[in-house]
């Protein structure tokens, strides 16, 4: 049985034995800067004696709110060198609640955050009596009383350390692979979302497993586009890349959202990464910005290259059945247009791309094609928060473009139906798994808990098929959850529970979102009451009237965006998960039409099937106007 290390043993491990190397790259006024293994443990060691000094416990909770940056991982690395637990936080959380509430239930006395983030966390601290120290990444001119600068807290670290190293060694190596590392929140649809309690060893498991599937050298660099607070830029990211001795490097974070975006392309130009995480919505973007390029040199270019693709697209096919007797000749074409024009098209990837690593949603085959064909393959992987997360990965050795990857080892894989049965090899049905990657539990909710983790096997709600004893194929949601174009996964119960009970005008409704550029309401109207309203506001309007139904409509409306700021639901839910069309349905979801089941739970799978014409006309503009013809008809 493996070794059982902690995220400490596992840090000490590598930073001593790649000590030379350059683990972190950071772009600092104009230049980028590197920092070796040794240096990042010295800089975690001072963090962490620092906190100690400061007054933290080992367990205590420490919140890490922040752009991505060198200070984000030693910052970490320090929390955890304290025995503390780091509680990260997205950077896109705007609403109050959402911070208030994550700050308060994982019960942090502490918060890291940066200069750009401060405000927020300046604005809530009334709402977080608990938090007694804040710790600033930056040296802000304004510092208030309950803040301390990081710089200052090294030096506190020094001082502790000089006198007391017994006592700072003594703490790190108190802490067992089964402690917390992180309480990593779940986008909740209320404002109770879940925390993810992953310990030391789920995440050093979860790199042993990594290592199954992917492989780079101590040369090779990573840039890192995605949030840090994710658990898949920590392990994919820099505990991955850290067990191989290679680099990782952060995107500048600019003063604004827009100004970060635009560092992405300079940093990949000036970084020349080996290999990048990626999203869907990432990849889509670089693609755009390809063929934009491509565009611009006009149509002869845009011609050869759209034949140079087509010509490599029907060469690799699935990747791992690429050339045949029959498309031999296609081989030597390739070559040339490599040569010609993929070679000057990875250069705007930075020129040494091997792979991208593709996680969050499902990335279409077309896209997999795409960057297959032009020599970057994207090689998609699947996993979730509660699995630490990596479950599977395409990688250089074994991929089939379409697939979720190969199954990381050692880790159990199991295909089950509704009733807990397991499905042979090709049969779609729940995926659940079990190995030292899974969860220990959520925070402060054993029913959850209970629901999710069943005997040691974790129940991801995601729908799959495995084609033999090694692929998976990702296929969908088992159960209902929703998947944004940008790979976030929300639960759509409570914003639909919530809709139907706050407004008599709404019978039923189902939200949908897979992959999509916004969520759609399939919504079933109690038209007399919609009527009654009618005939009280507008007495004049006859409800079979064109202008009637579409006086309804509007009145629908309102009710949907009542939960939009300036109506008296807003905050109830983040804005970017409620529905932008809504179809509204000519009849309700019944027993007799299949679409309830026996104990009245909407049957989402058949609702969807039923209404696939409805859903598709919902992502035209036409359809996106909930007076459209075919809502008027249906009021």
């Amino acid at each position: 049985m493996a070794e059982r290390l902690t995220i400490i043993d596992f840090v000490e491990k590598y930073t001593r034995q790649f000590a030379s190397n350059t683990f972190l790259w950071e772009k600092r006024d104009g230049k980028w800067e590197q920092t070796t293994y040794q240096q990042t443990r010295e800089e975690a060691w001072r963090i962490g004696a620092g906190l100690i000094a400061l007054g933290v416990e080992k367990g205590d909770k420490i919140a890490l709110l922040s752009e991505g940056r060198n200070l984000w991982v030693t910052g970490e690395l320090g929390i955890l060198y304290a025995g503390a637990v780091n509680v990260p936080l997205s950077i896109k959380l705007e609403e109050a609640n959402d911070l208030v509430f994550r700050i308060r239930h994982s019960d942090a006395k502490y918060v890291m955050t940066s200069a750009t983030q401060l405000p927020k966390i300046r604005k809530i601290l009334p709402d977080t009596p608990a938090v007694e120290k804040v710790i600033l990444f930056d040296d802000v001119a304004d510092r208030q009383e309950n803040e301390i600068y990081i710089g200052d807290l090294m030096k506190e670290g020094d001082a502790f350390l000089a006198s007391r190293r017994d006592e700072f060694e003594a703490r790190f190596k108190s802490v067992g692979p089964d402690d917390y590392a992180n309480i990593s929140y779940t986008s909740g649809t209320t404002a109770d979302p879940k925390g993810i309690l992953l310990t030391h060893r789920n995440y050093t498991a979860n790199v042993e497993q990594a290592h199954s599937v992917i492989g780079v050298t101590p040369e090779d660099r990573m840039l890192i586009i995605l949030p840090l607070d994710h658990c898949f830029a920590h392990v994919a990211g820099f505990y991955t890349m850290m067990s191989y001795g290679a680099s990782i490097g952060t995107v500048p974070q600019g003063r604004t959202p827009m100004e970060a975006l635009r560092n992405i392309p300079m940093s990949i130009k000036e970084l020349q990464p080996n290999v990048m995480l990626s999203v869907p919505a990432l990849a889509k973007n670089f693609k755009k910005n390809i063929e934009s390029g491509i565009k611009a040199k006009g149509p002869k270019v845009e011609k050869l290259y759209n034949f140079a693709l087509d010509n490599a697209i029907k060469y690799n096919k699935e990747g791992y059945n690429k050339g045949g007797f029959l498309n031999w000749w296609r081989k030597p074409l390739m070559l040339l247009f490599d040569k010609l024009i993929f070679k000057a098209v990875r250069q705007g990837l930075g020129g040494k791309m091997k792979f991208f690593v593709g996680g969050g949603a499902l990335l279409d085959i077309d896209l997999q094609r795409y960057y297959y064909a032009i020599g970057i393959p994207m090689y998609q992987g699947y996993g979730l928060s509660e699995a630490t997360p990596i479950i599977s990965a395409n990688a250089p050795a074994r991929h089939i473009l379409g697939s979720s990857g190969k199954v990381v080892t050692p880790m159990e894989i199991r295909i089950m139906d509704a009733d807990g049965n397991d499905l042979p090899y090709g049969e779609k049905g729940e995926i659940v798994i079990k190995g030292e990657n899974v969860m220990a539990g959520y925070w402060k909710n054993p029913k959850s808990t209970a629901e999710t983790v069943v005997d040691g096997w974790l129940h991801t709600g995601d729908m799959g098929y495995m084609r033999d004893a090694e692929m998976l194929y990702v296929v969908g949601r088992f159960k209902s959850l929703l998947i944004s174009a940008d790979g976030e996964k929300y639960s759509p119960e409570g914003i639909e529970e919530s809709l139907v009970e706050n407004s008599k005008y709404i019978d039923q409704v189902v939200l949908h979102n897979s992959q999509d550029p916004y969520t759609i309401a399939l919504t079933v109207p109690n038209k007399d009451a919609l009527k009654a309203w009618l005939k009280e506001e507008h007495p004049e309007m006859d409800p079979a009237s064109e202008d009637g139904r579409k006086a309804m409509l509007l009145k629908l409306q309102d009710e949907f965006n009542s939960y939009r700021k300036g109506g008296k639901n807003f905050g109830a839910f983040p804005e970017r998960w409620l529905p932008a069309a809504i179809c509204v349905l000519p009849e309700p979801f019944t027993e007799k039409n299949h679409m309830v089941n026996s104990t009245m739970k909407i049957v989402r799978g058949k609702v969807e099937k039923a209404y696939e014409d409805r859903m598709a006309y919902a992502y035209t503009s036409e359809g996106k106007d909930i007076c459209n013809q075919l809502n008027i008809n249906s009021i």
